[in-house]
C-alpha cells in the first residue's frame, strides 16, 4: 500500500490528498452542472441536459417517496448535491492514480509530510496523491455527520412534535432502541461508503499487479466499480 501525504498541524493530522480530491470533486460537479444548464432548450436539449434532468427527476422521486413533494421541494437541491458529489467522488480513483516518490523530510507549505519523516538517505516514500476521496474514512465520516446534524435539526425545527414522537413508536419502551438506531446511522453510512470504495481501489491495485493477465479483469471491475459508486451514492442519499 502507498502512504498518504499527511501533515501535522498543531496535533491535527491533515491528509492533503483528501483535501485536493474534495476540491477536484467540487469543481467537476460545478462544471458539469454549469455545462448542463448553459444552453437550456425544450425543443433540442443537449445530452448533458437530458442526463441532468433525469438525475433531477430521480431525486424528486426519492423525495416524493418519503414525503409530500410540496413540503419536500426544498430538499431536492440537497439530495441532488449529495448524489452527484458522492458519485463523482466515488469514481475519481478508477481511471488512474498519481503516486510520487518523495525524499526524506519532504515539506509542503513548511510542513513535513509524515511518511517522509526520519527516512534514511536514499530511501523514498511512495505517496498517493490522486484517489477517490470517499476511500478515506474521515471524508465519509464528515459527510455522514453533516447530514446527521442537518436532518435532526430540520426535524426539530419544522416538525418537532412528529419528530419527537417517532422516538417512542410503536411503544415508549422502544425509546432507547430508537435513540441508538438514530445515533448509529452516521456510523453505518460512513463505514459502508468508505469500505466499498476503499475495497474497490485495493482490488484494482491487486489486479494491476497481475500485469497483462489482469487487463480483462480490470476492465470488468472498472465497469462494476462505476455501478457500485452509483449505488453507494444512491444509498447514502436515501438514508
Amino acid at each position: 500500500m502507498h502512504d498518504s501525504p499527511i501533515i501535522d498541524l498543531g496535533g491535527f493530522r491533515l491528509d492533503l490528498s483528501a483535501v485536493i480530491m474534495l476540491l477536484v470533486t467540487g469543481i467537476i460537479v460545478f462544471v458539469l452542472a454549469r455545462l448542463a444548464v448553459r444552453n437550456l432548450s425544450v425543443e433540442n436539449p443537449s445530452k448533458l441536459q437530458n442526463f441532468m434532468e433525469w438525475v433531477v427527476e430521480f431525486v424528486q422521486g426519492i423525495v416524493a417517496s418519503a414525503m409530500d413533494l410540496k413540503k419536500g421541494k426544498p430538499y431536492i437541491s440537497l439530495g441532488l448535491t449529495l448524489i452527484t458529489f458522492i458519485f463523482v467522488a466515488n469514481v475519481l480513483g478508477l481511471p488512474f492514480a498519481i503516486i510520487t516518490d518523495l525524499p526524506a523530510d519532504f515539506t509542503v507549505f513548511g510542513q513535513t509530510i509524515e511518511a517522509t519523516r526520519g527516512l534514511h538517505d536514499g530511501h523514498m516514500a511512495h505517496v498517493l496523491w490522486w484517489k477517490s476521496p470517499t476511500a478515506d474514512i474521515s471524508v465519509t465520516a464528515g459527510l455522514a455527520i453533516v447530514v446527521f446534524f442537518l436532518m435532526n435539526y430540520l426535524g426539530l425545527k419544522l416538525n418537532r412534535k412528529h419528530y419527537l414522537k417517532h422516538y417512542i413508536e410503536p411503544f415508549p419502551v422502544f425509546l432507547p432502541l430508537n435513540i441508538i438506531e438514530n445515533l448509529a446511522k452516521p456510523v453505518a453510512l460512513a463505514i459502508r461508503l468508505f469500505a466499498n470504495i476503499f475495497a474497490g481501489e485495493v482490488l484494482i491495485t491487486v489486479i494491476l499487479k497481475m500485469g497483462y493477465f489482469g487487463i480483462p479483469f480490470l476492465a470488468v471491475w472498472q465497469g462494476f466499480s462505476i455501478f457500485i459508486g452509483a449505488l453507494q451514492a444512491f444509498i447514502f442519499t436515501i438514508t
